[in-house]
């Protein structure tokens, strides 16, 4: 009985995981619609040409409903076809990424590819516009200390209030705007081909997966050579902008990927994660809360290609 209850509670987490792409892919495009809204209102278009912010947002969409593409695809048309969803995709974003990086000379490409809006730092927008428009009787500078203070006619509402100096919130906005519209670092050859490698990598693996099957460590070993020697290739470069370290660095965090990647996963590491799970859902108060439900959905959440390999 106890273990036909655990087949249940997989399989009911399993629904609810597979109910749950159509809503998590349609808010990730409201997201994104959205925000095109907001920049097209403001007047803010992306530092990039026309041609490449349209592929900066196929990019987007792209990414935002591979994982429900893949499963749906599963569903109505099989194992087959969701390969071949899986394969399409892949050699889309690819196609995609290679232009950006020959073409259009877009240098490390970051993920998201297009960078939400900065919500909070539009919310203050009218409020700047305000200020700038009264000048100096916005503010007062005390004579003792020096500081610059907000005199009480010129107070946002309580949901926007910033409670530092105006100073303070006009660099911070300055940086956020700075970094936004940094250019991309030149690449030269080494730098191009290891990202050249970073953005090949899923088709190379696609390819050893039809090469060797799914049961073979050939995929798993070139996967993570390739990824490995694109870090390596790219880690001698100076000068990156914020957006370039986060990504180098997103890309070093998900190394350990392989740590939940067939077949080492299969073989090595599924039974020591859900060991430490248990015990820690066992002998943790409250811990339970968060490791039991990941130890339910972590097996349908390894065998989805895009989350454990996209």
């Amino acid at each position: 009985m106890t273990g036909w209850g655990e087949v249940q509670s997989v399989a009911g987490s399993l629904c609810e995981s597979l109910s749950s792409f159509p809503v998590y892919s349609a808010s990730n495009l409201l997201v994104l619609l959205n925000d095109w809204i907001l920049r097209k209102e403001l007047q803010r278009t992306l530092p990039v040409s026309l041609p490449q912010q349209k592929l900066l947002t196929w990019l987007s969409v792209l990414e935002c409903v591979e994982v429900f593409a893949e499963m749906g695809a599963a569903k109505v048309w099989g194992e087959m076809g969701r390969w071949t969803i899986i394969i399409l995709i892949q050699l889309a974003k690819a196609i995609l990424r290679l232009l950006l990086l020959l073409w259009y000379k877009a240098g490390i490409q970051t993920s998201p590819p297009i960078m939400p809006v900065d919500r909070e730092q539009q919310q203050l927008q009218p409020e700047d516009k305000e200020g700038s428009s009264a000048g100096k009787e916005q503010t007062y500078v005390g004579r003792r200390s020096s500081r610059v203070v907000r005199s009480l006619e010129s107070t946002p509402a309580l949901q926007s209030r910033h409670w530092g100096s105006p100073q303070q919130r006009e660099g911070k906005q300055n940086r956020r705007a700075e970094e936004m519209n940094q250019a991309p670092t030149p690449l030269g050859l080494q730098e191009t081909i290891a990202e050249s490698v970073y953005i090949t990598r899923p088709l190379f693996h696609l390819l050893s997966l039809g090469i060797w099957g799914q049961r073979s460590w050939k995929p798993w070993l070139l996967s993570g050579i390739l990824d490995i020697t694109s870090l390596s290739l790219l880690s001698d470069m100076k000068d990156l902008n914020k957006r370039e370290r986060l990504e180098l660095r997103r890309r070093t965090i998900l190394l350990l990927y392989y740590l939940l990647r067939s077949p080492f996963y299969d073989r090595y590491s599924e039974g020591r994660i859900l060991f430490l799970l248990r015990l820690l859902a066992d002998y943790v108060p409250g811990v339970g809360l968060v490791t039991r439900p990941m130890m339910n959905y972590l097996p349908a959440w390894q065998k989805i290609y895009f989350y454990n390999w996209g």
